[in-house]
């Protein structure tokens, strides 16, 4: 019996949401090899996205880390750039399983990130040849087509008092499946720095999870790393994705911590 499109392509995470499960997942922003993927498998997420945005990862390395990730279990995304499709298109061809945009400040720039991550008819995306989604086999294009635009999740950012004041529209476009709260990025907008569990901060984060519930949508969480109990807080409200943290925040706060003991050490030393 001949494999399906839709048995070689699987997203676990979207799986997951599907079952209104909690995801865990972090972000890769310093480890440019393939033991990342590994790692976090170990560790016990369920995925992680390579940020684009925010570091000096190339294409190359973001490809190379994706595959591994497909290889371990772990949902590969990535957060590119900007929302533009020459970004979406090589994240989505070097292996990801979903597109995290930034800066989306309206219902019109969602579904243009829509656009560009599904294949017509749900949206423009281009045909690149075989993927390593589909680990690189051949299936007609129709099947195919329609396998990728049924597991490929489509994540914009609400950063921008802007985004937050259209979040009941941008939760109804047809194809987005999760916002991600940018929370530092938010407090700034809202003029409240640093500040991730203020009121203001609160409430804002209980309006976007409102939004896509009402949908049947998903939101996820991010930059609440150092806020455990309000993480706690808003997955009981019905966040579902949690982005805790980064690798390099891993290793500093690993490292900070052996630091601290030894030199702990030393002064109790006679």
């Amino acid at each position: 019996m001949s494999l399906q499109p839709g048995q070689v392509l699987r997203n676990h995470v979207k799986e997951k949401l599907a079952r209104d499960e909690v995801v865990a997942s972090m972000i890769v922003r310093l480890v440019r090899s393939v033991d990342i993927a590994r790692i976090a498998k170990t560790c016990g997420f369920d995925s992680f996205y390579v940020d684009l945005e925010h570091s000096a990862f190339s294409i190359d390395a973001c490809n190379q880390v994706c595959v591994a990730a497909l290889d371990a279990g772990i949902t590969p995304l990535v957060r590119v750039p900007a929302g533009a499709p020459e970004y979406i298109a090589r994240a989505l061809d070097s292996g990801a399983l979903g597109v995290i945009a930034p800066h989306v400040n309206s219902a019109a720039e969602a579904a243009a990130v829509v656009r560009c991550v599904k294949y017509p008819p749900d949206g423009g995306r281009s045909a690149g040849g075989q993927l390593a989604q589909f680990q690189f086999r051949d299936f007609p294009a129709a099947e195919a087509n329609a396998a990728a635009n049924a597991a490929t999740l489509v994540v914009p950012m609400v950063e921008t008092k802007e985004a937050l004041d259209r979040v009941e529209e941008i939760a109804a476009v047809p194809g987005v499946d999760l916002l991600l709260i940018g929370s530092n990025d938010l407090c700034n907008e809202l003029g409240i720095p640093g500040a991730l569990d203020h009121k203001t901060a609160q409430a804002a984060y209980r309006r976007v999870i409102k939004a896509c519930r009402a949908q049947g949508k998903h939101a996820g969480l991010g930059g609440l790393g150092t806020r455990p109990e309000l993480i706690a807080t808003l997955v009981a409200d019905g966040a579902r994705y949690v982005s805790i943290g980064s690798d390099l925040s891993f290793l500093l706060g690993a490292a900070r911590d052996r630091a601290t003991f030894v030199h702990g050490l030393e002064r109790k030393t006679p």
